[in-house]
């Protein structure tokens, strides 16, 4: 909402200045006709002129409202320099009177409808405005009352489009809004059902092949095929499990190649990209490169998942720490969250996650896996694998 009022009140703000400009020009030049005024008047008025004029610009910035006094002020002091007491105005200096009054000085009321102490403020300031004009006829014993109507006229328009302007914007970026929200969540549906679609078409092309072939006991295919063609869905299913997104080249190719080292650092983001999607930061820290086994890298990031999968659904903390370390023989991965922590020993003897998602899971390829936790402590887990 404050967003909304900060728009509304910077395109018053612009059109008040538009205005306000516009009619000061055409007021100078009504000045400006010939005999209208005495050259040396004249010269004195331009100060004044350029002042309003200055004065105008700036309402299109924040807090406008000396400026407003400014302009009226300036005005309405033009207004007075104008009547000398039993010389009628002539017609060009009559315009002017309306024009000044009526619309150099009736743009303010564009900023002034926004709040009810601007509209007091607004009265007043109209009250004062047409009795300006008012004496100006009096005193000159001019027998028009065009500057009167056109000192009225001016400041009914100017205060009905103010009252438009405010009462439009607002909701016209309400609508903006609403329509970019519902946008937003189409766009996050059509998404996630193309990635469904996606998800699909990747299990038909892979694993559920395979297994159509495994139910046939193979018909058709040799062993060493159906061997390898499940070793490579077994591959993919490890990649989709560590955040990957395989795309395929075409319909059952999915680019994937037997490696025999990867690179930890760099399947490390793609793990801190997952958590973060699901609503948990991890910070990692320490060593950037370190070469894996291809085997032992999917159980090392596999059981450095699991933590941080028990992080995000019981610490009660939306982030995490994960500190990388090597040396000649061993990696190490230190999981670290402030979270609400508990009793070791209070885990109960048949849940099974952290001994066989992760102890389990590293021992198999010659690592360990160590936990230390108290509650209202945090947690910390230390993962190692050998080189």
């Amino acid at each position: 909402m404050t967003r909304i009022l900060k728009e509304r009140d910077r395109l018053l703000g612009s059109t008040a200045r538009d205005v306000g400009l516009t009619a000061t020009a055409t007021a100078l030049l009504c000045l400006s006709t010939p005999r209208a005024l005495p050259m040396g008047l004249y010269l004195a008025f331009l100060p004044i002129v350029v002042a309003i004029c200055f004065a105008q610009f700036r309402l299109a910035r924040p807090r406008p409202l000396p400026w407003i006094v400014a302009i009226v002020v300036l005005c309405l002091t033009l207004v007075l320099l104008l009547m000398v007491p039993g010389e009628p105005l002539n017609p060009a200096l009559q315009s002017a009177v309306g024009i000044l009054a009526g619309g150099a000085v009736g743009t303010v009321s564009i900023l002034l409808v926004t709040k009810p102490w601007r509209l007091v403020l607004l009265l007043g300031t109209f009250i004062v405005s047409v009795a300006t004009a008012l004496t100006t006829l009096i005193v000159t014993g001019s027998p028009t009352t065009e500057p009167l109507a056109l000192t009225i006229a001016g400041w009914g328009a100017t205060a009905i489009t103010g009252l438009w302007l405010a009462r439009t914007v607002p909701e016209t970026l309400k609508r903006i809004t609403n329509m970019s929200r519902a946008y937003r969540v189409e766009r996050h549906a059509s998404e996630t059902e193309a990635q469904r679609r996606q998800g699909a078409r990747l299990l038909h092309d892979t694993v559920l092949a395979t297994l159509t072939l495994l139910a046939h006991s193979g018909v058709g295919v040799g062993a060493i095929a159906l061997r390898e063609q499940a070793g490579e869905d077994a591959a993919l299913l490890r990649q989709l499990r560590l955040g990957f997104s395989p795309n395929p080249a075409a319909s059952g190719d999915y680019k994937l190649k037997p490696v025999q080292e990867s690179t930890l650092g760099n399947t490390l983001e793609s793990v801190k990209q997952r958590f973060r999607r699901m609503g948990l930061e991890v910070n990692w820290h320490g060593t950037g490169q370190v070469l894996l086994p291809s085997h032992i890298l999917d159980a090392f990031l596999l059981a450095l998942a699991e933590c941080l999968e028990n992080v995000r659904r019981h610490a009660g903390v939306s982030e995490a720490h994960v500190t990388i370390t090597d040396d000649d023989e061993t990696v190490r991965a230190m999981v670290t969250d402030a979270g609400r922590g508990f009793e070791i020993g209070s885990i109960e003897s048949g849940r099974l996650g952290f001994t066989e998602s992760i102890v389990a899971r590293l021992r198999d390829v010659g690592g360990n896996a160590r936990l230390f936790s108290s509650p209202g402590s945090g947690t910390t887990v230390v993962l190692e694998v050998p080189k």
